[in-house]
């Protein structure tokens, strides 16, 4: 697929990215890779890899249909294409001979058939398709104005169920006069009067409602089936077919009330919709067993704090005589998966890092399956994957390793075998860096704290090498043991990285991600600082050569701990929030922070607001800061970053700013910026190495 879909680059292509690259910026690509070692891992490197999403199991264990992920160099792009993969003979092919996006399979109840969501074409939009696997053939069965998505079989195979958004009219106070024939004014004023009218990497959204709706499976007309101005989220068929589960909020106040959602039943015949749960809290992702006696979701009681951990529940079709599954398991429940016999519910998980497959049965007995759930997120080593389950029990999931990101694994019969190798052609050419986990006690309070460190492809212990800490983002996020180029391309240039789960991690259970309660950041800077100790401990850092970076929280941590320490050489601050009181008026996501994260709002506890802003340390920073964002971050926005590089340029502290044009939150979007973040941190600690 490398070379027929994504192409290799040519000699020429390759001028033309090292022309577009600044001179010292290629500088740093070419030390990235040791010339007497030129199996090292590569910044185009990225442009090669390949990785599996959403990989889904045929009812009868045979085949899994999955999404083929890679970077198109020539459109700068992600894509995706669905393939299928025999799960005996290990063997794959792609689905149809379509060339462009395609995802969101869902077999067909009898295994027959399965529906995607692919482009129909330029301007047309997305559309749900149908493939027959006897025949070979796909064909569109919609047309329909706006993207699908959570796409569901009925259960006799007759229909499907999804979610699209649904244009309603903006706000319209004034109207302009006519103009005359041929002038050119200005565009019209936007008004929205929406607590939520932007997204990052969308940008702004168009006045809507997501609505459920059911087409029949051979084709036709889209129905709605849902009302109101209100959001419906992930249906979930009733046994016999005849309604809808869904997640939403209809309260009057649904707005301000957002942290709150239930769980409704929408007839299919006329629309009827009956309230199922009340609690003051998140109830998600309902799933009906299917013998149609049990209704399973996620949620819990919302007590307004910085996390919570995900329960599962299970109760009657109507709601009545709820219990909770997995009470003693203190980590969040994911992606439940019915038993085709209904005795019991796959899920996933994050332990410590990893990401685990388990099985709980309604007697609430608990078994965990696989490990190494994950490899999607490509850039650093976050959580992320997905699993299906066939009628026998067959488990197909997302499986990864430090040496390689998402391939898909196959867990039957207390077996794990992978069947793809997706990057064995480019990563089995290249020698890339040791992951080794490491645990320590934190100075604050002795908690012990995971983290762990990658090293050089030519490491030597008897050898000194530059510390580069990476702290990740969030801050309610887990790092783990999972690929990620980023952290390759570090080791490559000859650097240890360290990246901890310091406290407010995910994986470790509610109360310790709960720390950074009206405390953030806190003593999760201790906590990394002790983690610097530990890896100095080591016998192979040099204590005069230690830098530091981060992501987002990543960012805000860097800043913090150059606020209050001048250990570090260098320092490159990524799309960091520097001031609370203007970054919860400004980010897209403005009113998720209030209360939870820090006491009351900015205009009734300004002082706390201030007192958790690292913009309250810049006068103690000394250390040469890179400063880096999107142009189009709405999540951090480039007003917080240009506060740090304004502080520290006015103080003479040596700075840079990168502005990244046309990038979202999400940098790692683009390969080519992807790239470009890694090129500058490199660049800079190379100046100050």
């Amino acid at each position: 697929m490398r070379s027929h879909t994504f192409g290799r680059f040519t000699t020429a292509i390759l001028a033309l990215l090292s022309t577009a690259l600044s001179a010292s910026f290629t500088a740093t690509l070419a030390s990235a890779q040791n010339p007497q070692s030129p199996e090292f891992f590569s910044a185009l490197d990225i442009f090669e890899l390949e990785w599996a999403l959403n990989p889904q199991i045929s009812p009868d264990g045979q085949l899994v249909v999955y999404r083929r992920m890679g970077f198109d160099i020539m459109q700068d792009k992600r894509r995706g294409d669905l393939w299928l993969a025999d799960v005996k003979k290990k063997t794959q092919r792609k689905l149809s001979s379509f060339e462009g996006n395609e995802s969101s399979a869902v077999w067909s109840p009898d295994g027959a058939r399965i529906a995607y969501v692919r482009s129909a074409g330029e301007g047309e939009g997305s559309e749900i398709y149908l493939h027959w696997l006897a025949e070979g053939q796909s064909a569109r069965v919609t047309r329909l104005p706006e993207t699908p998505k959570d796409l569901q079989w009925s259960p006799d195979g007759k229909q499907l169920a999804f979610v699209m958004d649904v244009k309603t009219d903006a706000p319209k106070i004034a109207t302009r006069p006519e103009k005359p024939e041929g002038a050119n004014w200005s565009k019209p004023p936007r008004l929205t009067d929406r607590m939520y009218h932007e997204r990052d990497g969308s940008g702004y959204l168009e006045a809507a409602f997501s609505h459920v709706f059911v087409v029949p499976a051979d084709g036709g007309t889209a129905r709605q089936i849902s009302s109101g101005n209100f959001h419906h989220h992930q249906p979930s068929w009733t046994a016999d077919g005849s309604g809808l589960i869904v997640s939403g909020n209809r309260a009057e106040d649904w707005e301000y009330d957002y942290r709150n959602s239930e769980l409704y039943r929408i007839a299919l015949a006329d629309g009827e919709t009956t309230v199922i749960t009340t609690t003051d809290g998140p109830d998600r992702h309902p799933e009906l067993s299917p013998n149609g006696k049990h209704l399973a979701w996620l949620g819990y009681a919302d007590k307004k704090e910085a996390f919570q951990v995900t329960r599962l529940r299970i109760a009657d079709p109507d709601g009545s005589n709820v219990r909770e599954l997995l009470g003693e398991l203190d980590r969040s429940v994911k992606a439940i998966v019915w038993s085709a016999d209904s005795s019991g519910l796959y899920f996933q998980y994050d332990d410590k890092g990893r990401t685990k497959v388990a099985f709980v049965s309604l007697k609430d007995k608990l078994k965990t399956l696989a490990d190494n759930l994950g490899g999607t997120s490509i850039g650093r080593p976050y959580a992320g994957g997905s699993f299906s389950v066939s009628n026998s029990g067959v488990v197909a999931y997302t499986h990864t390793r430090p040496e390689y990101p998402a391939e898909i694994a196959i867990y039957q019969r207390s077996k794990v075998s992978l069947i793809t190798q997706l990057n064995e052609d480019l990563l089995g050419q290249r020698s890339l860096g040791e992951t080794r986990e490491i645990w320590w006690k934190s100075s604050y309070d002795q908690r012990d704290i995971q983290g762990w460190m990658v090293l050089p492809p030519d490491f030597d212990p008897a050898q000194k090498y530059p510390l580069l800490v990476e702290n990740h983002g969030g801050p309610i996020l887990n790092y783990g043991e999972r690929f990620s180029p980023e952290m390759q391309l570090f080791a490559a240039a000859g650097y240890v990285v360290f990246y901890p789960n310091a406290r407010g991690s995910t994986s470790y259970g509610e109360e310790f991600a709960n720390l950074l309660y009206h405390n953030y950041p806190g003593q999760d800077y201790d906590d990394t600082m002790s983690g610097v100790d530990a890896m100095i401990d080591q016998g192979f850092i040099d204590p005069e050569q230690l830098y530091v970076t981060g992501g987002s929280a990543g960012g805000i941590m860097t800043a913090w701990m150059i606020g209050k320490s001048d250990r570090f050489r260098a320092a490159a601050a990524i799309k960091p929030v520097m001031n609370w009181y203007s970054k919860t008026l400004n980010a897209d996501n403005w009113y998720n922070y209030y209360h939870t994260r820090i006491p009351g709002t900015p205009w009734t506890n300004p002082d706390d607001y201030l007192r958790f802003s690292p913009i309250s340390l810049v006068g103690n920073v000394n250390t040469p800061t890179l400063v880096m964002v999107g142009l189009d971050d709405l999540r951090t926005p480039p007003s917080q970053a240009k506060q740090l590089y304004h502080a520290l340029k006015y103080r003479k502290v040596p700075t840079t700013l990168v502005e990244l044009p046309g990038a979202s939150h999400f940098i790692a979007k683009k390969p080519s910026q992807l790239i470009d973040k890694i090129g500058h941190i490199l660049g800079w600690f190379e100046r100050y190495r």
